[in-house]
């Protein structure tokens, strides 16, 4: 695979940024593609390794070593072929996933590893832009009704694969389009959302129907689709976010990062009734929460022209290299810097918000913190601990709660009473992804919890062979890292 010597030859090479004095005045996409020469380059350092470690790094199982290979050798199509084979939207993990399977590469053992998901981004792209992916609906149609509730990867991935069995596939979505948190979440300057309506294209031309503005369990009641439809899919997703129950919280200015970024997306959309709006322009914007989710936090706040940015997060700073007790193959949690926090916003660590402030008439003017210690004993789980003598009082107009989420909404689980963990996501098990009702499936972050986007993708291939398997008695399907490669 790639060049026998090329991991030798050529160093690692990534996108490089526009410049951050230029990126920062719109909502458009600021990376600077390779040229092909540097891709085949890249290619070429995967390094034929005896064991490829990123098959099990990567929940798709996509085959890694073979489209980097055909990347070398400059055979786009083929590369397309292989990587659609096991991944319905690679342009949506080439450009969000975290790559675990860059972490459980070989070469990263001792070396920097294969730029894999740079690459995987770079043959749909190519794909796209030479026709080479084309609706392909399914030749026969079995008769058989199925509901997708919930058109985010999970949804998405699962109605295409059932669609392609020959079932009719109808996607019900609660938002004004489809793509859940990929739309409504995920902002502009990360992906476009020019490139979801792309794929959404074909799908809806490979026979796929999709219904928005409706919300199951409200305007239509989970018992009468699931009396209307041979099988449903549950995929909504864990979207019950994590408050922070402390004084202030209800003061204006304290508010959700999902609101906040969700209709910062729906004004990039160009849609002017948003009701009152949430806006950081001239505020000092305080973050809480170091993950993801607050990345982007930043990222829009300093492009609304944010008076400052503050980063909080109450683990300690992570190191840059592996944590010992974290060896490869397995996915480190070590610090990560995004694109946004090198746009002009300032980390803390260790710090833990205690109050939130408000003037006469409610409006969030500053917050008080405490820096905080992690005391760990053998045998026991770590405990978080004031340092005294560190409170400290902050200005603040605008608090974003960055603190992910807790679970899944229930309306729908209660409505057919489906059974559910303590953390609120609905049971289901590895071995069908069916629910305790018959003919309810359940995949994504609905049934795991908060979780990837290339675990979603993986779950709704999943549930799809599953509920295929249920309708028909077989299903012919691809489980995964089996591959469908005759489907681009």
């Amino acid at each position: 695979m790639g060049k026998i010597t090329g991991f030798l030859e050529f160093d690692r090479k990534i996108e490089e940024y526009a410049p951050v004095d230029k990126r920062v005045k719109n909502y458009k996409e600021f990376t600077i593609p390779l040229k092909e020469s540097q891709l085949k380059e890249q290619g070429a350092r995967c390094m034929d390794c005896g064991i490829p470690f990123c098959h099990s790094g990567c929940p798709l199982g996509n085959l890694i070593p073979d489209f980097n290979d055909a990347v070398y050798k400059g055979k786009w199509e083929k590369a397309a072929e292989i990587l659609h084979a096991t991944n319905n939207f690679p342009e949506f993990t080439g450009r969000l996933c975290p790559a675990p399977c860059e972490e459980a590469c070989v070469l990263g053992i001792n070396e920097d590893p294969v730029t894999i998901e740079n690459i995987e981004k770079n043959i749909v792209e190519t794909a796209f832009s030479n026709g080479w992916i084309k609706p392909k609906p399914p030749k026969k149609r079995t008769g058989k009704k199925i509901a997708i509730i919930g058109s985010g990867p999970s949804g998405l991935a699962s109605a295409q694969q059932l669609n392609r069995a020959g079932h009719l596939v109808t996607v019900y979505e609660r938002d004004e389009k489809p793509g859940g948190l990929l739309r409504y979440g995920i902002p502009d300057f990360k992906m476009e959302k020019k490139v979801i309506d792309r794929r959404l294209e074909v799908l809806k031309e490979e026979g796929i129907e999709f219904k928005c503005g409706v919300h199951i369990g409200v305007d239509i009641k989970a018992d009468q689709l699931k009396n209307d439809f041979d099988a449903l899919v549950l995929c909504g997703g864990a979207t019950v976010r994590r408050n922070l129950p402390i004084e202030g919280a209800d003061l204006k200015g304290v508010v959700q990062a999902m609101d906040f970024l969700g209709q910062n997306n729906r004004r990039v959309d160009g849609i002017r009734d948003l009701g009152e709006e949430i806006l950081a322009t001239g505020k000092n914007v305080i973050v809480i929460g170091g993950g993801d989710t607050g990345s982007d936090c930043i990222g829009t706040s300093i492009r609304h022209g944010a008076k400052s940015v503050s980063n909080f997060e109450i683990m300690p700073m992570g190191t840059t290299e592996r944590p010992e007790d974290q060896p490869w193959p397995f996915w480190p949690m070590r610090l990560r810097t995004s694109s946004s926090h090198k746009e002009g916003a300032e980390r803390f660590f260790s710090i833990s918000t205690k109050k939130f402030i408000g003037d006469k008439e409610g409006n969030l003017k500053g917050l008080i913190t405490t820096e905080v210690e992690w005391i760990k004993e053998p045998g026991k789980r770590p405990m978080l601990k004031e340092v005294a003598g560190t409170e400290k009082e902050w200005k603040c107009e605008l608090a974003l709660l960055a603190l992910g989420f807790t679970g899944s909404e229930m309306t729908i689980a209660e409505q057919l009473a489906l059974e559910a963990d303590p953390r609120t996501n609905i049971k289901a098990s590895e071995n069908d992804y069916m629910t305790n009702v018959p003919g309810v499936f359940v995949a994504g972050d609905q049934r795991r919890g908060q979780s990837l986007i290339v675990w979603a993708i993986a779950e709704g291939r999943q549930a799809a062979f599953h509920v295929d398997t249920y309708l028909m008695g077989e299903s012919q399907l691809p489980l995964k890292g089996e591959g469908d490669l005759p489907r681009v």
